[in-house]
């Protein structure tokens, strides 16, 4: 048998954390005398570390360099796990060093930077190394990435029950509203909980990356599958802690550590109603050293596309691309260094290229040879970072820089009887540089344990360029700035050894960050934490805090116009015949950040009497105020309906109406008569604005459980979401139902599933849900059903000595009962027939994909 962890991973996870450790307290020092039943036979360590993990529910953490090569002896009978890894390691060289949650083994007499337990595992949604965070947090390791059977980030991202499929991603069809996702490039962004890929913050390693495209998304399909050692998801507002963006929550994408070894996977795949043929050839590479180590790895990911003729559900709009074609080739690589005694320098490096397309017919027969129109998008992502990390005793002095930029290259032909009409073209470019200067370390003592703090400083300049031709008034060439102060505390009041009545544990966290934006103002936002545990049983915790987002530079700079109209077009009532109006649209310079208060609260349950099991309900919501909107939806209504009033200057004078046309980048005049100061009867102000308001509620629960079942280790999860939000485009307007409606974030999402693995086979199983939307452009609102799919995968390991050694073959099908999504209204015929935001139309995927470790 084999371990089913990464071969040669530096800081294996011997165990599938059943208390997702990484952001959630464990109770060690009160289950340091509970036994398990261990029957072992002699096999290679790392499998008996594996399975003590598995049986303990605790965590068990190895440098496999370390325990590469070395068998364990067989082991029966009851035993605390502490003794277990003792008769375990016994003779060997090794010993189990506690930390808090289980035990690092590593070799006598040698250092280790986890010998100072969790007091070095910094976590996201928190900058203190230790410090339980009280925020809802989804955790995706290395095995539960692979497990999902998706062949990148992107679709991974898609399938959490957190997400929503709209924003700035692959799939998107036309006839969704542009506030709701935009198919720009092929990028795959994160959308939590349907507020927009723009304020959702995916970071790597906890640094920005450059945005990407057209809008503020961040194209987390770039990185290398191989490369992460896990994905955590706060799904709450971190502004506090990260900064701008992170209103709906924090995507923090970790990479590997060490990687020691070569290991290479290819996949083919595809979908057995035709399309999305899958190529995925992989590589990863590295090795460690006396106080150093590295890491490079490389993937390549192609697909065809998938068209709406190959499908039943969709034929009723034929020659559509469902999904587009896409090539990309993708690099990351890590590299750290000990340059001195307790001095640590590493360097996270990424690079990205992407090409995508789709087409869709001009002409109401659909006939793509009477006229079509073909995109193709080329677009690549850069992003170097380096930090640099001195121990100062107990505190630690780091200084960090990021550079990255993003470019992505728009092309539209448009073809009529087969010959190329008209042609047209964007480049977008994103750059951004950002250096920050932190401190962390122990303040005073408390019963519970030493109160620590983090706090620092640091800048960030964000550069934007969209070039739509020479001379072009709608370019855009301009940058942001920022400088921003923050701090954090983490106050343990009360540990479990403290043995006070009631109070098992209880910890506070504060956290404060000041940002000032050049040309848009400043903002404070604060955060506040709670942790509170009656008992090893039991856990609570709350948390409340305020998020903002900047103004994007499409709000701030997209081309101002100043149009003039016969007042007729919006409202002839009292009006002379003569009488016109103006009306401004486009960007707004004067625009200040949005502002978000979010507040969620967790009940944790780890029944005793469930060994490996752990349950979480969580509450949230978010109240969104000063949203960025186009305050008018429907500009005929403009002068009649009572929620513009704020937004409309009725007789102007001369000098407003002609500031107005001065200030616009240009002015046109559709009034058949010339410009007339003394007939304009209505000033109307449609540019962007900060008045738009959303609100978001729900619950999400997760729930884990680990044993043993014939001869294997068998994990069941469940991962759910209920949603309820609406908004308001302006306060006057009535409030706007979004969750549950079409183009909008379904009501409930969940997946649920199980694995099954005996170090030589692992069966997985999956079942995801989506329910159903309502489509209220109809006269008589429509129920649109949901959808349900399951996924199933089988991994084998071939053999663990000769030419096969470190082989595995996995072979996957997703949506295996070929579900497909409920067919809605469309009007024009390049319509998307389905609700492309919630639901897929790919059908049943099969790959085969085959993984050596040399």
């Amino acid at each position: 048998m084999m371990p089913v962890w990464p071969r040669r991973s530096t800081i294996s996870t011997v165990l599938l954390m059943p208390l997702l450790a990484a952001a959630q307290p464990s109770y060690a020092s009160a289950r340091e005398t509970e036994v398990v039943t261990v029957h072992l036979p002699e096999q290679p360590l790392g499998e008996s570390l594996k399975a003590l993990a598995l049986l303990s529910g605790r965590n068990v953490l190895a440098d496999e360099a370390v325990i590469s090569g070395k068998d364990a002896p067989a082991l029966e009978g009851r035993y605390t796990l502490k003794r277990a890894l003792e008769r375990l390691l016994a003779g060997s060289g090794l010993l189990a060093q506690p930390i808090e949650g289980g035990f690092v083994v590593r070799a006598q007499g040698a250092s280790s930077s986890l010998d100072t337990a969790s007091d070095e595992i910094l976590v996201t949604g928190s900058r203190i190394r230790g410090a339980p965070v009280a925020s809802p947090t989804v955790v995706l390791d290395q095995q539960a990435l692979r497990d999902t059977g998706h062949p990148d980030l992107g679709a991974i991202a898609r399938s959490l029950p957190q997400s929503f499929g709209g924003g700035q991603n692959p799939g998107i069809g036309l006839n969704v509203p542009q506030s709701a996702g935009q198919n720009i490039g092929g990028s795959s962004s994160v959308n939590l909980r349907g507020l927009g890929s723009d304020a959702t913050l995916t970071v790597l390693n906890g640094r920005r990356l450059p945005y990407d495209g057209v809008f503020q998304g961040t194209d987390i399909s770039a990185i290398p599958i191989d490369a992460v050692a896990r994905v955590e998801v706060v799904a709450d507002g971190s502004s506090a802690i990260y900064g701008s963006d992170a209103v709906a929550g924090v995507v923090n994408v970790i990479l590997r550590d060490d990687y020691q070894g070569f290991t290479t996977r290819a996949r083919l795949g595809s979908a057995t109603s035709g399309g999305d043929f899958q190529q995925v050839y992989g590589a990863i590479g590295g090795d460690r050293w006396n106080g150093g180590g590295a890491f490079i790895a490389y993937e390549f990911n192609r697909n065809t596309e998938v068209n709406s003729s190959d499908r039943s559900s969709t034929r009723i709009r034929p020659h559509l691309t469902l999904l587009p074609r896409q090539r990309r080739h993708a690099v990351t690589g890590h590299i750290h260094q000990d340059v001195v005694t307790d001095l640590t320098v590493e360097v996270d490096a990424l690079y990205n290229t992407r090409d995508s397309g789709y087409g869709y017919p001009l002409n109401a027969q659909s006939d793509p040879d009477v006229s079509r129109a073909e995109q193709d998008s080329r677009a690549y992502s850069f992003a170097l970072a380096g930090s640099a990390k001195l121990v100062l005793g107990p505190w630690r002095l780091s200084a960090s820089t990021t550079f990255g930029r993003g470019r992505t290259r728009l092309a539209a032909d448009y073809f009529f009887d087969g010959v190329l009409s008209s042609s047209f073209s964007s480049l977008y470019k994103n750059r951004t540089f950002s250096s920050e200067l932190a401190l962390e370390g122990p303040l005073f003592s408390l019963p519970g344990g030493p109160a620590r703090i983090a706090a620092g400083l640091g800048l960030r300049n964000t550069h934007f360029i969209s070039f739509l031709g020479d001379g072009n008034i709608q370019n855009i060439d301009t940058d942001q700035k920022s400088r921003y102060a923050f701090s954090e505390i983490s106050l343990p009041l009360i540990a479990p050894n403290n043995r006070v009545p009631l109070i098992y544990k209880l910890d506070l966290s504060a956290a404060l960050r000041y940002e000032d934006y050049r040309d848009v103002g400043d903002i404070a936002t604060p955060k506040l934490g709670l942790v509170y545990a009656l008992n090893d049983t039991i856990e609570l915790r709350g948390s409340w805090g305020r998020s903002f987002r900047a103004p994007s530079f499409y709000d701030l700079f997209g081309v101002q116009q100043a149009s003039l109209y016969p007042i007729s077009r919006f409202s002839s009532a009292g009006y002379p015949a003569s009488a016109t109006a103006l009306i401004l649209t486009g960007g707004n310079p004067s625009l200040k950040p949005e502002r978000a208060r979010s507040w969620s609260a967790t009940l944790a349950l780890h029944p005793p009497a469930f060994e490996g099991a752990s349950l979480e309900v969580s509450y949230f919501a978010t109240r969104y105020s000063d949203r960025v909107v186009a305050p008018i939806t429907v500009i005929a209504q403009a002068l009649t309906n009572p929620a513009y009033a704020s937004q409309i200057t009725n007789d102007p004078t001369a000098a407003q109406s002609a500031a107005a046309i001065a200030n616009a980048q240009y002015f046109e005049n559709y009034s058949n008569a010339g410009y007339d100061p003394s007939t304009v009867a209505a000033l109307i102000d449609g540019r962007n604005t900060n008045v738009g308001q959303q609100t978001i509620e729900g619950v999400d629960v997760q729930a884990r459980y680990r044993t043993r079942v014939a001869g294997g280790a068998a994990s069941f999860h469940l991962n759910a979401s209920y949603l309820k939000s609406e908004q308001r485009i302006v306060p006057e307007a009535p409030a706007e139902q979004l969750a549950g409606r079409l183009f909008s974030p379904a009501h409930w999402r969940g997946r649920a599933g199980g694995a099954w693995d005996d170090g030589v086979l692992r069966l997985t199983a999956t079942l995801s849900y989506i329910s159903g939307i309502t489509d209220v452009r109809l006269a008589t609102p429509d129920h649109v059903r949901g959808m349900t799919t399951l996924d199933l995968g089988l991994q084998y390991r071939l053999a663990r000595q000769g030419i096969l050694a470190g082989t595995e073959v996995a072979i996957t099908v997703e949506n295996a009962l070929n579900a497909m999504p409920a067919d809605i209204a469309t009007t024009y015929y390049y319509d998307t027939p389905y609700d492309s935001t919630n639901y897929s139309a790919v059908g049943r995927v099969v790959s085969f994909e085959v993984r050596k470790s040399w």
